[in-house]
């Protein structure tokens, strides 16, 4: 009996005698996932794209099938014309793409954009395609599914948006989903929530899942099959039991040895001392007026951070963990004084010891402009935080031609070295960031925000979008840097395995506040806060008999007025933060 989907001897080339892709093949049943396995720029997304249709122009076919069973008949995808495609395309497979930012329309709102997939396919009315639309936001795990429905996608978070486009791949119940780094930008309570959603889908229909990933606790928790791809051709391919449990080739166990994962067993280390910080964050609070649904309601008040404080030790990591739209972003933009916190709120840097602090809210022109050299930030989205124009050579440049630091060739030495740090190549100057895989676009990010030595470097999600082996060389990268420079890092991260890595220090956020404090040993082995052990249990591991726990997930991860009485707040009664040992402060009544 001929298999659900077929790919058979997939080979594909661009402009080069080499093929990009060779000889690529697997098969999947209904009901099954195939989670497809690989650094960035290994082909796995190319190969995934070829089943949709939605090769670049530049891209050539040049053998195989791949084999579909449409309505009870085989058919070759590769011989539909476009027309054919489209009936096929977003109702019977659909994908859920690695950057919602250059996927979504910028001038849509997004509750149209999701409907727009019911209205192609299924004949049904506004309001009830309203409806469907609004309980998948809820199910995918927005807190206000009326707000995102009239939101635009310049107003959500990156992860926010990730959630709008798992809502729309799987509004029309497909019989395939091709899921491309579907969590990538999902915080671990909400991904673990993302995978039990696609587990759900997969037993009410046999839905089919084809996942794309570089995490490998993702495909532990959700793979039956697993395929390896390494420049172009597949390395292992076989039942995830046994893939996972012993891998045979080499580059397989190369991918498991990179993999970070949070450790079992930690020793106590006490947090660094506060006696020279380089960032001092002071009762910072900040409120947005977001505008209503209704023109005829008054403005909506969103408190994103609310009395926090926060001290950075110079030459020390300090991470903030906490779901999307939690406060992470919106401390990292006030850090840099990108936004100013409320009045009653200081934010100080040092740039050097001794020396005295400069009120980071309250600087001029000039000042600012002085400050733009000792802080960088590497942003989450690198497709939007790169210039879609201008060459790479020109990007790494900029930054130090706007503050008139060395000639053209110093610039352009500088240029080659940093790249060279992030581990790219100097002939790739010359290329604009089109030419770049998801993974590269990152380092290109990190790379532009080394170019002025900074004292302090604020990360957001600096790692969310890389492999787990170049992963792992940016994080040796960026702890070299910080050791032999004595570079601070304000760290913002989902990723708890990450985090107990690279951080001297860790603050949990929840709603805008610090729920729980403390070096990352004694964090992670002795959780207070039940959202921090929501977060805990949701961080997926690389072992397939480690499968997480969504009822101590959903537990943590719910409504604060689902937690004991001892850690429950609203608005109205919010508990101190409590030292309940040397270092570990939690929210808690006493």
């Amino acid at each position: 009996m001929a298999a659900f989907l077929e790919v058979k001897d997939l080979t594909i080339g661009f402009n080069a005698p080499e093929p990009t892709i060779a000889n690529v093949g697997f098969s999947l049943e209904k009901g099954e996932t195939l989670a497809i396995v690989g650094e960035s720029g290994s082909g796995k997304t190319l190969s995934c794209r070829a089943i949709l249709g939605l090769l670049p122009k530049a891209a050539h076919i040049r053998s195989g099938q791949i084999m579909f069973d449409h309505q009870n008949k085989q058919i070759d995808l590769l011989t539909l014309d476009e027309p054919d495609f489209r009936k096929i395309r977003g109702d019977r497979i659909s994908m859920i793409f690695q950057e919602p930012m250059r996927s979504l329309s910028p001038l849509h709102k997004v509750g149209n954009q999701v409907s727009e997939v019911l209205e192609l396919h299924r004949d049904s009315s506004r309001q009830t395609i309203k409806r469907d639309v609004l309980a998948q936001f809820d199910r995918v795990g927005f807190p206000d599914p009326e707000r995102a429905y009239a939101a635009y996608p310049f107003e959500m978070s990156g992860g926010m948006l990730q959630r709008a486009m798992i809502a729309m791949a799987m509004i029309a119940k497909p019989d395939l989903l091709i899921a491309d780094e579907p969590t990538t930008a999902l915080d671990v309570t909400t991904q673990a929530q993302v995978l039990g959603l696609i587990k759900d889908l997969q037993s009410e229909t046999g839905m089919a899942v084809i996942l794309v990933t570089h995490d490998l606790g993702v495909v532990a928790n959700m793979a039956d099959q697993v395929v390896v791809m390494n420049k172009g051709r597949i390395m292992e391919r076989g039942d995830a039991t046994l893939v996972l449990g012993a891998p045979a080739h080499p580059y397989t166990q190369k991918l498991f040895a990179a993999a970070p994962v949070i450790p079992q067993t930690t020793a106590f280390i006490p947090p660094p001392p506060h006696d020279d910080l380089i960032l001092d964050m002071r009762n910072v609070s900040k409120t947005y007026k977001a505008r209503s649904a209704s023109a005829t309601q008054p403005a909506i008040i969103i408190k994103a951070v609310c009395d926090i404080n926060l001290k950075l030790a110079r030459g020390k990591t300090f991470a903030v963990v906490g779901e999307s739209g939690s406060g992470k972003s919106t401390c990292a933009r006030i850090a840099l004084g990108a936004e100013r916190p409320d009045a009653g709120g200081r934010v100080l840097f040092r740039a050097k010891v001794n020396q005295a602090p400069i009120e980071v809210q309250a600087l001029s022109r000039a000042q600012r402009s002085a400050f733009q050299k000792q802080a960088q930030m590497v942003f989450q989205d690198p497709f939007s935080s790169l210039s879609p124009r201008m060459q790479i050579i020109d990007t790494l440049t900029e930054p130090l031609d706007i503050h008139g630091i060395g000639t053209k060739s110093e610039r352009r030495d500088r240029a080659l070295e940093v790249l060279e740090q992030v581990g790219l190549d100097g002939s790739m100057l010359r290329r604009y960031p089109h030419a770049f895989s998801g993974g590269q676009r990152q380092r290109l990010s990190i790379a532009r925000a080394l170019t002025l030595n900074p004292k302090l470097l604020v990360c957001d999600e600096p790692t969310s979008a890389l492999d787990v082996s170049i992963q792992d060389q940016i994080l040796d990268l960026l702890e070299e840097i910080r050791d032999a420079r004595g570079l601070s890092y304000l760290f913002i991260s989902h990723d708890l395995a990450v985090v107990s890595r690279i951080a001297d220090e860790v603050a949990v956020m929840r709603q805008g506040r610090i729920v729980e404090q403390a070096p990352p040993g004694t964090l992670f082995a002795n959780p207070k806060h039940p959202y921090t052990r929501a977060l805990i249990a949701a961080q997926p591991a690389p072992d397939i008999h480690r499968p997480i726990d969504l009822n101590l997930v959903a537990l943590g991860a719910g409504s604060s007025s689902s937690w004991t009485e001892e850690f429950r707040f609203d608005d109205n009664n919010i508990p101190p933060l409590m030292e309940l040992e040397p270092g570990h402060m939690v929210r808690c009544h006493g």
